[in-house]
């Protein structure tokens, strides 16, 4: 790929309270029409990752204390989420959050609020959803509450979509969710980034479907990055198999 990456995340420092490391130096890029795993253990600091490029770090009193983040060659870091959303960087976070009392389209509208979608444009946009995730359709006038764990979490992807985004950022899209879910939501996110080249950044746990379906991908041990490349070189390597797939590389089983 050439030209100017579209997210480039420049040797970040995070701190929370005034006292807390989390980040230590994390550098990373994401290119345009590319998907970008950020990999490693709960508590590695893949959420904070995510959230020093949304810029949702200041609700939990964190803040960036050193490096930069840059969208499209510009510097980021000063703006806040509604100007981000603005851009093109919207983030969906973990835990499924939809609004339960609200139906299912309701929730899908509500994010295309920042692009004042309407009549047309917003029927338009409100079909894409429905064809990447026909199960939705069912239960479109369904209160979101009422959905399933896995309808919950394409209703917050859909919602994003809403928002014409141009980078996706994901934090653990497959916690607790069913394998065969996990699946098919992942093969959606692939879809995405083919055929309509949005930028993805993936925060997950599940190292072996998050390369599955990567280009690239980070790993991260303590708020460090100790593992950098391509997905699938990535996910060949034995010792990246036996820590983060819980596999013995040499018997395939379990640990």
């Amino acid at each position: 790929m050439t030209g100017t990456p579209l997210l480039v995340v420049e040797d970040i420092e995070v701190v929370y309270q005034q006292a807390i490391l989390a980040l230590r130096g994390l550098s990373l890029t994401v290119e345009a029409g590319q998907a970008v795993a950020l990999l490693g253990a709960n508590g590695a600091g893949k959420s904070t990752a995510l959230k020093a490029v949304s810029n949702l770090l200041r609700a939990e009193r964190g803040r960036v204390t050193r490096g930069r983040i840059l969208f499209e060659g510009r510097d980021i870091g000063r703006l806040d989420s509604a100007d981000l959303v603005e851009a093109g960087v919207i983030q969906v976070l973990e835990g499924r959050h939809c609004f339960p009392q609200l139906t299912v389209e309701e929730n899908l509208v509500s994010g295309a609020v920042s692009r004042r979608l309407r009549g047309k444009a917003l029927r338009v946009a409100l079909e894409r959803v429905y064809d990447l995730f026909p199960r939705l359709v069912a239960k479109r006038h369904l209160n979101a509450g009422y959905t399933s764990g896995g309808e919950q979490q394409m209703v917050a992807i859909g919602r994003a979509l809403m928002a014409r985004p141009r980078l996706i950022a994901l934090d653990e899209p497959s916690m607790g969710l069913a394998p065969l879910v996990v699946e098919e939501i992942f093969e959606i996110l692939h879809r995405l980034r083919d055929e309509e080249g949005i930028s993805l950044l993936i925060a997950e746990q599940n190292a072996a479907v998050a390369l599955k379906h990567a280009d690239h991908a980070t790993i991260i041990e303590n708020g460090r990055a100790v593992i950098d490349g391509p997905a699938a070189a990535i996910a060949a390597r034995s010792d990246v198999r036996d820590l983060y797939f819980g596999l013995n590389s040499s018997t395939g089983v379990p640990s």
